[in-house]
């Protein structure tokens, strides 16, 4: 199974805990990209929509790209007030639409789902002359050296499985990569930038939280339930909160 149309099983539980994107990083965005009522924006992967009303309340054209048909009808209804607002559910590799057709693409913790030599020349031939590539995630960082919950957290997911994958809080090497990669692909005046932020979730929300994940989606059932069931404890003895510490990656360039 294609792990992107696992977002598309349970969109309510995606569009309540999926966490949404300060207001300084959509400022310096609409400001790096002038965007105003007369342009036209493409949001590749809508999901919910948690980065969608700040670029329509430019006014703009917003055409929604989401390949999960339940996701697309969510976001569809959500945002109908909206009269320069459509999505289509389709994929950005089959998106059909002529070359220079917009000022600003961007993706909101979606774009790392097309392949690279697809994604970016795709990209650049459906933006308009000085127009902005938009490209953000948001890395959720849950080790502390000091927390003993988030320690002991890491314990059980090495119980159910296991990884020697290493998380870095503040990825320099990650984010020099992908601005290269930007740059390769015909790119210009890239910039990055980090905002932080964070979010507190008491046991049942957190599981909430984690059945957003692809990869906890399609995990084994009964591995999943004893999985859950040690993280809810670990939470539960600490005073039923647990604080996730949030890195968003911006990276900006033009056509």
């Amino acid at each position: 199974m294609d792990k992107r149309f696992t977002f598309n099983e349970d969109v309510k539980n995606y569009d309540q805990w999926r966490p949404t994107y300060c207001k300084e990083l959509f400022h310096d965005i609409i400001q790096y990209s002038k965007l105003n009522q007369n342009k036209k924006a493409v949001e590749v992967g809508i999901g919910t929509g948690q980065a969608t009303k700040p670029f329509l309340m430019t006014g703009c054209d917003v055409t929604a790209i989401e390949l999960g048909k339940d996701l697309a009808e969510y976001s569809k209804e959500k945002f109908k007030e909206y009269e320069k607002f459509r999505v289509l559910n389709t994929s950005f590799e089959d998106f059909q639409c002529n070359d220079n057709t917009f000022d600003i693409l961007y993706s909101a913790t979606a774009f790392h789902w097309i392949p690279d030599d697809i994604g970016y020349p795709k990209a650049l031939n459906l933006l308009r002359n000085d127009g902005t590539l938009a490209l953000f995630w948001n890395k959720p960082f849950v080790k502390r050296e000091d927390d003993l919950l988030h320690q002991k957290i890491q314990d059980i997911y090495q119980k159910y499985r296991p990884s020697n994958t290493k998380f870095i809080e503040i990825n320099t090497e990650r984010h020099n990569r992908i601005s290269k990669t930007i740059q390769s692909y015909g790119f210009r005046d890239v910039e990055v930038k980090l905002y932080h932020q964070t979010r507190e979730f008491d046991s049942t929300s957190y599981i909430s939280l984690l059945n957003t994940y692809s990869d906890h989606i399609i995990m084994e059932e009964s591995t999943k339930e004893l999985l859950y069931r040690e993280i809810k404890n670990a939470i539960m003895e600490h005073g039923n909160v647990i604080t996730i510490y949030d890195t968003i990656e911006l990276y900006l360039a033009r056509k």
